[in-house]
């Protein structure tokens, strides 16, 4: 087990949602290299799932030891799906499919009252969210101006990214956390709840956007941080 000098495991890998790429991630960084953290970000493609999952595995591979393994939104079916090294999973609001589930399955039928998410039609085989409506939905407590750059510097998200299916969901065999996000209006949060639950994982919560990463970074980080120190912990405690 690599650790910090402190007892927690030391490397951390991010990895990104639809819509938007790993800079997004750049707060959260910050401070856990700040705090002595090996941090690596994930570019995923977002085309296709097996392609991000490749993307992400690379990463994986080039760890000295284990990570934990963060994602956010879509980023939770790449770490569930790529998440079979040694690691400890951390879902930021993020998707926790079970097997043969995806992210076309999970919202195909919304709680009546939840919100919708403003995905226009799909061209080409990408999905774009419309730009007037992403602030209030994807990024409300972000300052109005980076949440223009983010709707103006958008990722096409692929429908294969999209419909991707999970075969062997990691959290049936690792530790999990998850930070539900509860103003959350891409991903309601009775469905993050749903899925935290279902995947036994560690359950905190914090008030703010989808783009929670973006507008609380140190609330991101206190719950990456917290991970890998029990993470640790529980190798010991078995070793």
């Amino acid at each position: 087990m690599t650790q910090k000098s402190d007892g927690a495991t030391k490397n951390v890998v991010l990895v990104h949602g639809g819509f938007v790429d790993g800079s997004g991630w750049e707060g959260v960084y910050q401070i856990l290299k700040r705090d002595g953290y090996n941090v690596s970000v994930v570019q995923n493609p977002t085309i296709s799932l097996t392609g991000d999952v490749a993307a992400t595995r690379a990463v994986l591979d080039a760890q000295d030891g284990p990570a934990v393994l963060v994602g956010h939104s879509y980023g939770g079916v790449v770490i569930t799906e790529a998440g079979n090294h040694p690691n400890t999973l951390v879902y930021i609001t993020a998707f926790a499919p079970d097997a043969g589930e995806s992210v076309g399955t999970l919202i195909a039928n919304p709680a009546p009252g939840a919100p919708v998410p403003p995905i226009l039609p799909p061209v080409d085989g990408f999905l774009m969210l419309e730009k007037t409506k992403f602030a209030e939905s994807f990024a409300g407590d972000v300052p109005p101006e980076k949440a223009e750059f983010m709707a103006n510097s958008q990722v096409p998200w692929g429908l294969d990214a999209l419909n991707g299916a999970v075969s062997i969901p990691a959290w049936k065999t690792k530790p999990s956390w998850y930070l539900v996000v509860t103003e959350d209006k891409m991903i309601p949060p009775p469905a993050q709840q749903f899925m935290s639950r279902r995947a036994g994982s560690a359950v905190r919560e914090v008030g703010g956007s989808h783009a929670i990463y973006v507008s609380k970074p140190q609330a991101v980080a206190d719950i990456i941080k917290e991970a890998a120190a029990e993470s640790s912990k529980a190798a010991a405690q078995t070793s």
